[in-house]
């Protein structure tokens, strides 16, 4: 069936996209203001580039209509930290896409331990394999509910214990992603 997304409503066209480009990985974007952790997690995230490096996310609104945390965050201090998340997570991972009130942290409200290890950018959340530290490059405008987001990757975090050869810069690591509406450990392919 050729579907027209002209004559689809968002929903819809979401849940065609969302279940057959798969897997994809989930960035827990981390970002801080005003002394508040926001983490939350974001499945429409990918690299869209090497060189430069690149990471893009997409970040809708709350119902209300008003930009998410996460996006007004970054546009107001243009810093993140993206964690990948592995398959311990998937409970917190849940937690953090609960809608909070804007002054209530979701490391505190989840039970997320983070932790500085630059002192430039937001915590990383402590037990994340991977971690990227990033700035806000640029903000795309698509007229939609959605802002695609491009982050200039600057430094990285690889737990010692998932590189699996130095010398090449193999890494592995049990990596949580979205596969259509559920959870799934993604593989070494």
């Amino acid at each position: 069936m050729l579907y027209d997304f002209t004559n689809l409503n968002p929903d819809e066209r979401y849940k065609l996209i969302a279940q057959s480009v798969i897997p994809r990985p989930i960035a827990w974007v981390v970002t801080e203001n005003e002394n508040i952790i926001n983490i939350a997690p974001f499945s429409f995230f990918n690299a869209l580039s090497a060189t430069p490096p690149v990471l893009v996310v997409s970040i809708g609104h709350k119902e209300s209509g008003e930009p998410k945390d996460t996006l007004k965050n970054l546009r107001a201090t243009k810093k993140c930290v993206l964690c990948l998340a592995n398959v311990t997570h998937k409970e917190q991972l849940v937690c953090t896409s609960e809608a909070l009130d804007s002054k209530q942290s979701e490391a505190e409200f989840c039970k997320i331990e983070t932790k500085i290890i630059d002192e430039a950018y937001p915590p990383m959340i402590a037990d994340a394999q991977v971690a990227y530290f990033c700035e806000l490059r640029q903000e795309l405008d698509l007229d939609g509910k959605t802002v695609p987001l491009l982050l200039d990757v600057k430094k990285a975090f690889f737990d010692d214990a998932i590189i699996t050869d130095k010398e090449r810069l193999r890494v592995h690591f049990d990596a949580l992603g979205r596969v259509g509406a559920s959870f799934a450990k993604l593989e070494e392919i």
